[in-house]
Formats: structure tokens, C-alpha cells, sequence
């Protein structure tokens, strides 16, 4: 499944459930999955671990279609030609900034 498949897939899903939450309670519900994904990480229980980056996942392109952004289409905008400041895959940049690294 695409990533755009699986948005739209989630979207039809709950979509009406999250847009009645707002953007903000969503965010939350976001946050506890993450919080979840960390003690999943911690315990190495690999069908937790699966399980739990699933949930963030279907959190976060929850929020992307709220706020009507195509996950597919910015993360190949963004990283499809590789590192976003040197252009190389795998990242030729001596150090990562907090400015281009992934979550940045």
C-alpha cells in the first residue's frame, strides 16, 4: 500500500471522527501514541513495536489530511532527489543540524 493509499484509507476511516475532535485533541491522541511507541521501543516486543508505529502512523497522516497536506507528495518533494541540503544518498553532510534533519 502507498502512502497516499493508506492516508485516504484512514481518512474514510475515521474522518469524520477526527474532524470532530479537531486538529488539537488529534495532535494529542498523536502525542500518546508516540509516548506508547517509546515503551514499546524500550521493551523490544516486536509485535508491540509494530503495532504501536502503525498507531503513529495512522495519527499522523490523520493530522496531515486534517490540515490538507498529501504526505506522498511533500515527503517526495522534500527528500525524493536525497538529503534535502546536499542532494546525496546516503547524506553526505559532515553533521545533521537541527535544521535538516529529518524531523527538521
Amino acid at each position: 500500500m502507498r502512502v497516499a493509499e493508506f492516508q485516504q484509507l484512514i481518512d474514510d476511516l475515521y474522518g469524520a471522527k477526527d474532524g470532530s475532535r479537531g486538529t488539537a485533541g488529534t495532535f494529542m491522541w498523536l502525542a500518546e501514541e508516540v509516548g506508547e511507541l517509546s515503551r514499546a521501543l524500550r521493551r523490544g516486543d516486536r509485535a508491540e513495536l509494530e503495532g504501536e508505529f502503525a498507531d503513529v502512523f495512522a495519527w499522523l497522516v490523520t493530522l496531515a489530511s486534517m490540515n490538507g497536506v498529501d504526505l506522498e507528495a511533500v515527503a517526495k518533494a522534500k527528500y525524493g532527489k536525497g538529503c534535502p541540503r546536499c542532494e546525496s544518498v546516503p547524506c553526505g553532510c559532515a553533521e545533521p543540524t537541527p535544521q535538516h534533519t529529518p524531523a527538521g
